[in-house]
Protein backbone atom coordinates (compact mmCIF):
# COMPACT_ATOMS: atom_id res chain seq x y z
CA UNK A 1 0.00 0.00 0.00
CA UNK A 2 1.28 3.44 -0.95
CA UNK A 3 0.70 6.50 1.22
CA UNK A 4 1.32 10.21 0.61
CA UNK A 5 2.22 12.44 3.58
CA UNK A 6 1.83 16.20 3.06
CA UNK A 7 3.20 18.05 6.12
CA UNK A 8 5.41 21.13 6.21
CA UNK A 9 6.91 20.48 9.66
CA UNK A 10 10.13 18.63 8.79
CA UNK A 11 10.35 16.66 12.02
CA UNK A 12 6.69 15.63 12.02
CA UNK A 13 6.89 14.71 8.33
CA UNK A 14 9.86 12.44 9.07
CA UNK A 15 8.13 10.89 12.10
CA UNK A 16 5.00 10.16 10.06
CA UNK A 17 7.03 8.63 7.26
CA UNK A 18 9.04 6.47 9.66
CA UNK A 19 5.93 5.26 11.51
CA UNK A 20 4.02 4.46 8.32
CA UNK A 21 7.03 2.73 6.79
CA UNK A 22 7.39 0.67 9.96
CA UNK A 23 3.69 -0.14 9.60
CA UNK A 24 4.35 -1.73 6.21
CA UNK A 25 3.47 1.12 3.85
CA UNK A 26 5.46 2.70 1.04
CA UNK A 27 5.53 6.43 1.73
CA UNK A 28 6.03 9.48 -0.49
CA UNK A 29 6.31 12.89 1.17
CA UNK A 30 5.66 16.53 0.30
CA UNK A 31 6.39 19.65 2.35
CA UNK A 32 4.02 22.18 0.82
CA UNK A 33 0.56 22.27 -0.72
CA UNK A 34 1.63 22.69 -4.33
CA UNK A 35 3.97 19.70 -4.25
CA UNK A 36 1.39 17.62 -2.40
CA UNK A 37 -1.34 18.56 -4.88
CA UNK A 38 0.88 17.61 -7.81
CA UNK A 39 1.78 14.21 -6.36
CA UNK A 40 -1.82 13.41 -5.44
CA UNK A 41 -2.95 14.49 -8.88
CA UNK A 42 -0.41 12.43 -10.80
CA UNK A 43 0.36 9.36 -8.66
CA UNK A 44 -1.99 6.63 -7.38
CA UNK A 45 -2.18 6.48 -3.58
CA UNK A 46 -4.12 4.18 -1.29
CA UNK A 47 -4.44 6.98 1.28
CA UNK A 48 -3.18 10.50 1.99
CA UNK A 49 -2.24 12.13 5.30
CA UNK A 50 -2.78 15.84 4.69
CA UNK A 51 -2.04 18.77 6.99
CA UNK A 52 -4.41 21.73 6.74
CA UNK A 53 -1.89 24.48 7.47
CA UNK A 54 0.48 24.23 4.50
CA UNK A 55 2.57 26.86 2.69
CA UNK A 56 2.02 27.64 -1.00
CA UNK A 57 -1.45 26.08 -1.00
CA UNK A 58 -3.47 25.20 2.12
CA UNK A 59 -4.63 21.67 2.75
CA UNK A 60 -8.34 22.35 2.28
CA UNK A 61 -7.67 23.88 -1.15
CA UNK A 62 -5.53 20.87 -2.08
CA UNK A 63 -8.31 18.52 -1.02
CA UNK A 64 -11.01 20.47 -2.87
CA UNK A 65 -8.92 20.45 -6.05
CA UNK A 66 -8.43 16.69 -5.82
CA UNK A 67 -12.13 16.03 -5.33
CA UNK A 68 -13.09 18.36 -8.19
CA UNK A 69 -10.68 16.41 -10.39
CA UNK A 70 -12.39 13.15 -9.39
CA UNK A 71 -9.61 11.83 -7.14
CA UNK A 72 -11.17 9.33 -4.74
CA UNK A 73 -8.27 8.21 -2.52
CA UNK A 74 -9.14 8.40 1.19
CA UNK A 75 -7.72 11.44 2.97
CA UNK A 76 -6.87 11.81 6.66
CA UNK A 77 -6.63 15.47 7.68
CA UNK A 78 -4.27 16.75 10.36
CA UNK A 79 -5.94 19.65 12.20
CA UNK A 80 -5.22 21.95 15.13
CA UNK A 81 -7.05 20.69 18.24
CA UNK A 82 -8.86 24.00 18.91
CA UNK A 83 -10.01 24.64 15.34
CA UNK A 84 -13.27 22.69 15.20
CA UNK A 85 -14.29 24.72 12.15
CA UNK A 86 -11.36 23.24 10.20
CA UNK A 87 -12.70 19.78 10.93
CA UNK A 88 -16.16 20.66 9.63
CA UNK A 89 -14.75 22.35 6.52
CA UNK A 90 -12.44 19.40 5.93
CA UNK A 91 -15.23 16.82 6.04
CA UNK A 92 -17.38 19.01 3.78
CA UNK A 93 -14.44 19.37 1.36
CA UNK A 94 -14.17 15.59 1.00
CA UNK A 95 -11.95 14.38 3.84
CA UNK A 96 -12.67 10.87 5.11
CA UNK A 97 -11.34 11.35 8.63
CA UNK A 98 -9.26 13.70 10.75
CA UNK A 99 -6.92 13.64 13.73
CA UNK A 100 -6.10 16.64 15.91
CA UNK A 101 -2.58 17.74 16.80
CA UNK A 102 -0.83 16.77 18.98
CA UNK A 103 -1.56 13.10 18.36
CA UNK A 104 -0.15 9.65 19.05
CA UNK A 105 1.35 7.91 16.01
CA UNK A 106 -0.61 4.78 16.90
CA UNK A 107 -3.83 6.71 16.31
CA UNK A 108 -2.68 7.88 12.87
CA UNK A 109 -1.69 4.32 11.95
CA UNK A 110 -5.05 2.95 13.13
CA UNK A 111 -6.98 5.57 11.17
CA UNK A 112 -4.92 4.96 8.01
CA UNK A 113 -5.52 1.21 8.32
CA UNK A 114 -9.25 1.88 8.66
CA UNK A 115 -9.31 4.17 5.61
CA UNK A 116 -7.44 1.67 3.45
CA UNK A 117 -9.63 -1.15 4.73
CA UNK A 118 -12.89 0.66 4.05
CA UNK A 119 -11.75 1.82 0.60
CA UNK A 120 -11.14 -1.83 -0.29
CA UNK A 121 -14.50 -2.92 1.13
CA UNK A 122 -12.95 -4.85 4.03
CA UNK A 123 -14.63 -4.74 7.43
CA UNK A 124 -11.83 -6.18 9.54
CA UNK A 125 -8.07 -5.96 10.02
CA UNK A 126 -8.01 -9.72 9.43
CA UNK A 127 -8.49 -10.76 5.81
CA UNK A 128 -8.76 -14.39 4.78
CA UNK A 129 -8.57 -16.22 1.48
CA UNK A 130 -9.06 -19.95 1.83
CA UNK A 131 -6.54 -21.16 4.40
CA UNK A 132 -4.51 -17.95 4.19
CA UNK A 133 -5.13 -15.30 6.84
CA UNK A 134 -3.55 -11.83 6.92
CA UNK A 135 -3.53 -9.75 10.10
CA UNK A 136 -3.07 -6.23 8.72
CA UNK A 137 -2.43 -4.61 12.10
CA UNK A 138 0.21 -7.12 13.19
CA UNK A 139 1.63 -7.62 9.70
CA UNK A 140 1.46 -11.39 10.08
CA UNK A 141 0.34 -14.18 7.74
CA UNK A 142 -0.76 -17.68 8.64
CA UNK A 143 -1.71 -20.72 6.56
CA UNK A 144 -3.96 -23.22 8.32
CA UNK A 145 -3.05 -21.48 11.56
CA UNK A 146 0.70 -21.83 11.04
CA UNK A 147 2.81 -18.68 10.80
CA UNK A 148 4.43 -17.93 7.44
CA UNK A 149 7.53 -15.72 7.38
CA UNK A 150 7.44 -13.12 4.62
CA UNK A 151 9.82 -10.32 3.69
CA UNK A 152 8.47 -6.76 3.77
CA UNK A 153 8.16 -6.73 -0.04
CA UNK A 154 6.32 -10.06 -0.09
CA UNK A 155 3.98 -8.87 2.67
CA UNK A 156 3.13 -5.64 0.83
CA UNK A 157 2.38 -7.56 -2.36
CA UNK A 158 0.18 -10.10 -0.61
CA UNK A 159 -1.59 -7.38 1.38
CA UNK A 160 -2.51 -5.44 -1.75
CA UNK A 161 -3.85 -8.55 -3.49
CA UNK A 162 -5.84 -9.62 -0.42
CA UNK A 163 -7.32 -6.15 0.05
CA UNK A 164 -8.60 -6.50 -3.53
CA UNK A 165 -9.79 -10.11 -3.51
CA UNK A 166 -11.67 -11.09 -6.64
CA UNK A 167 -10.16 -8.31 -8.72
CA UNK A 168 -7.52 -8.90 -11.39
CA UNK A 169 -4.56 -6.65 -10.56
CA UNK A 170 -2.16 -5.76 -13.36
CA UNK A 171 1.59 -5.70 -12.93
CA UNK A 172 1.50 -1.93 -13.55
CA UNK A 173 -1.05 -1.34 -10.79
CA UNK A 174 0.96 -3.44 -8.36
CA UNK A 175 4.12 -1.52 -9.18
CA UNK A 176 2.38 1.83 -8.78
CA UNK A 177 0.94 0.93 -5.38
CA UNK A 178 3.89 -0.95 -3.88
CA UNK A 179 6.82 1.31 -4.73
CA UNK A 180 7.60 5.02 -4.49
CA UNK A 181 7.91 7.35 -7.48
CA UNK A 182 11.65 6.72 -7.87
CA UNK A 183 11.29 2.96 -8.38
CA UNK A 184 12.37 1.47 -11.71
CA UNK A 185 8.99 0.43 -13.09
CA UNK A 186 10.50 -1.46 -16.00
CA UNK A 187 12.03 -4.09 -13.75
CA UNK A 188 10.64 -7.60 -13.25
CA UNK A 189 10.50 -7.26 -9.46
CA UNK A 190 6.78 -8.04 -9.25
CA UNK A 191 7.20 -11.36 -11.05
CA UNK A 192 10.07 -12.28 -8.75
CA UNK A 193 8.07 -11.63 -5.59
CA UNK A 194 4.97 -13.39 -6.92
CA UNK A 195 7.17 -16.42 -7.54
CA UNK A 196 8.58 -16.30 -4.02
CA UNK A 197 5.12 -15.91 -2.48
CA UNK A 198 3.78 -18.89 -4.36
CA UNK A 199 6.45 -21.07 -2.77
CA UNK A 200 5.21 -20.10 0.70
CA UNK A 201 1.44 -20.17 0.12
CA UNK A 202 -1.04 -22.79 -1.13
CA UNK A 203 -0.73 -23.55 -4.84
CA UNK A 204 -4.06 -22.00 -5.80
CA UNK A 205 -3.75 -18.84 -3.69
CA UNK A 206 -2.35 -16.38 -6.27
CA UNK A 207 -3.80 -16.98 -9.71
CA UNK A 208 -2.39 -15.67 -12.98
CA UNK A 209 -4.89 -14.27 -15.46
CA UNK A 210 -2.92 -14.48 -18.67
CA UNK A 211 -2.24 -11.12 -20.27
CA UNK A 212 -4.02 -9.23 -17.48
CA UNK A 213 -2.32 -9.80 -14.13
CA UNK A 214 -2.83 -11.61 -10.84
CA UNK A 215 -5.71 -12.20 -8.48
CA UNK A 216 -6.70 -13.85 -5.25
CA UNK A 217 -10.13 -15.31 -5.78
CA UNK A 218 -13.06 -14.61 -3.46
CA UNK A 219 -13.68 -17.38 -0.94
Amino acid sequence: MRILVVEDDTNLNRQLKDALTEGGYVVDVAFDGEEGHFLGDTEPYDAVVLDIGLPQMDGLSVLEEWRRAGKKMPVLLLTARDRWSDKVQGIDAGADDYVAKPFHMEEVLARVRALVRRAAGQASNEISAGSVRLDVKAGKVTVDGHSVKLTSHELRLLSYLMHHKGKVISRTELTEHLYDQDFDRDSNTIEVFVGRLRKKLPDDCIQTVRGLGYQIAED
